[in-house]
């Protein structure tokens, strides 16, 4: 590996291969440098994962992660590898084996997960684009914590070929950049045409996301979209038709689990592999939520993803706070971070259940800490979407 002493101290990088690979001598991307999240498979490598055990119990990939090729058909050049969080299954950014990726904002604190190292990356300038991926939060929330952008598009927008999944249903390919317009030029080659009718002009302030925030991050927040001089149609809770945000987080704690059981829980059980405390108790809940009835989960969901379609319609876009705490330090407690965890993943659920495209953007600082503003539009709207983006962006600075 040719990164240099400054970029392997970041720690963002993994050091089990070279993954450096050419781009294409020509494309959108040429000229622009990436990282790969280790989930994502590279031709004669094996895919670490974040855990050495799977690491040693896996092939190498026969060949490159689809986003991975298209990046390089488009003449970026990818030059290494990121640490995530082990199978993606954290919103932390501390790995248990490999240690944790530098927040580039506030070094003190977590980088976020579970696309850790490869939002540290791009916020150090080591690359210009990052692919992670974002079930639960694992994109929006490190590019947050980091002051970067990011996007989580809609579900099955970008091409998950070749990339390890967790929880199909909420899965998706994600990636980072330092600027809007670069967040976009790579959007131009991932993601396909928007849906007829898109035109993102109604915008909408959801008060019961922001109540989660902390009221510094609230205030943050909503500064920015004052600035970004956006005319907001109207305040409303979001939720308050289905029961409240608190009780959709129930139902995202159920769903998820149990994708992630169903499809990991063979392998854990077979292979027994080290894992972190935190990671260890996270697969034990899963395999204990899959035990019990489902209970309704899905038509929940069904429900919520319909109101949001509603809400939405073609040209609708949502305005919160991406994370609703700053970033925890790294020497947080075991309570803190399940704080920080569940008023997170609040906020990111919306999306989530929704299958909806979100844009992260920075909008300051609480404490010296990164602070996110989020647009949430409607199902099919990402190009459109990275486009309001880039314009906020220019407007805040």
């Amino acid at each position: 590996m040719s990164l240099s002493a400054a970029a392997l101290a970041t720690g963002a990088f993994c050091s089990h291969g070279d993954f450096e690979i050419a781009g294409a001598a020509g494309g959108p991307l040429h000229g622009l440098t990436f990282a790969t999240k280790d989930i994502f498979g590279i031709a004669g490598r094996v895919t670490g994962c974040g855990n050495p055990d799977w690491l040693a119990s896996h092939a190498p990939a026969a060949n490159n992660a689809a986003a991975v090729q298209m990046l390089l058909d488009a003449g970026a050049r990818m030059v290494g590898k990121t640490i995530t969080d082990e199978l993606a299954f954290s919103l932390n950014g501390q790995n248990f084996h490999y240690g944790t990726p530098r927040n580039a904002v506030s070094p003190e604190r977590v980088p976020g997960g579970s696309s850790c190292g490869s939002a540290s990356a791009v916020a150090h300038g080591i690359v210009d684009l990052a692919l992670g991926s974002d079930t639960g939060g694992s994109v929006r929330i490190p590019a947050c914590l980091n002051g970067i952008f990011g996007i989580r598009p809609t579900h099955d927008a970008a091409d998950s070929t070749g990339v390890m999944p967790l929880a199909r249903s909420f899965d998706t390919v994600g990636w980072f950049a330092r600027d809007a317009r670069t967040l976009q030029r790579a959007g131009d080659v991932l993601l396909p045409p928007d849906r007829s009718g898109v035109a993102l002009n109604r915008i909408y302030i959801a008060r019961d996301a922001f109540a989660i925030a902390d009221q510094p991050i609230a205030d943050a927040v909503r500064e920015a979209i004052a600035k970004a001089a956006l005319p907001v149609a109207v305040e409303f809770d979001l939720a308050a038709e289905l029961a409240g945000l608190a009780e959709w987080l129930k139902r995202f704690r159920r769903l998820q689990p149990r994708e992630i059981w169903a499809e990991h829980g063979a392998w854990v059980e077979s292979r027994q592999p080290r894992f972190g405390p935190e990671i260890a108790e996270r697969f034990a809940l899963a395999k204990s939520v899959s035990a019990t009835p489902e209970g309704g989960d899905q038509d929940f969901r069904a429900r919520v993803s319909a109101h949001l379609d509603r809400v939405l319609g073609l040209d609708g876009v949502l305005m919160i706070p991406t994370a609703g705490t700053i970033a925890p330090r790294l020497d947080a407690g075991k309570d803190e971070l399940v704080q920080f965890r569940d008023r997170t993943l609040s906020l990111t659920s919306i999306a989530g259940l929704g299958r909806l495209p979100q844009v992260q953007l920075p909008a300051g600082k609480v404490d010296g800490a990164a602070v996110g503003l989020s647009l949430i539009g409607p199902r099919g709207s990402d190009r459109a979407l990275l486009g309001l983006a880039e314009q906020v962006a220019s407007t805040l600075g």
